[in-house]
């Protein structure tokens, strides 16, 4: 299915009324999941219009921390720590050495890894819980934290939200992610 891009208004997107570039995208987020209509709420609320809107997803890019946020019109279950809609997925660029790649994929399935971009992601209902599992991913790399202890800490950490508390590591980063481009093109291996 061809996804045409198609840039509008905060306000057009918000009441869903909008002139013909909304009409002709046939976008209307009344029928998105409640998860990510409130969190596009929020990242309008945050950060001022997307970038780029499709039939089925909201792009930003260079918002804050993030390089870019997509919030797609599909909720993904996840349950991990408890049981939540994955529907805002932010990157930031890392390097995150090969041999790190299964522990991360251990520690959250939502954590994404994209090597030749030398980006990382993750994917939830919330900003705070994407810091929070990034945070722990980077924990993981630099050996403060095995997978275990960042389960354990990700499970404690939202039960710490859920009470209404506000804990460091839901705030932003706890360490400065890198404002310079790491991409990894590889190497070719057929000489043209």
């Amino acid at each position: 299915m061809k996804r045409t891009t198609k840039l509008v208004t905060m306000a057009a997107i918000c009441t869903g009324l909008a002139g013909p570039a909304l009409a002709e995208a046939h976008m209307d987020l009344s029928s998105w999941p409640e998860a990510s209509q409130e969190a596009a709420q929020y990242m309008m609320e945050t950060y001022g219009e997307p970038a780029h809107v499709t039939d089925h997803e909201l792009v930003w890019y260079d918002t804050g921390p993030w390089k870019k946020t997509v919030i797609y019109d599909e909720a993904t279950t996840h349950n991990f720590p408890v049981e939540h809609p994955d529907v805002m997925q932010q990157w930031i660029e890392m390097d995150v050495p090969d041999d790190m790649f299964d522990d991360l994929a251990r520690y959250d399935g939502s954590v994404v890894v994209n090597k030749t971009e030398a980006m990382i992601s993750a994917r939830c209902d919330k900003e705070g819980a994407n810091f929070l599992a990034i945070n722990l991913a980077h924990d993981i790399i630099q050996g403060n934290k095995t997978v275990e202890e960042a389960r354990q800490y990700y499970g404690e950490t939202i039960q710490q939200v859920m009470n209404g508390e506000t804990p460091e590591y839901t705030q932003g980063f706890i360490f400065e992610p890198t404002s310079e481009n790491l991409s990894n093109p590889d190497e070719s291996i057929i000489e043209k």
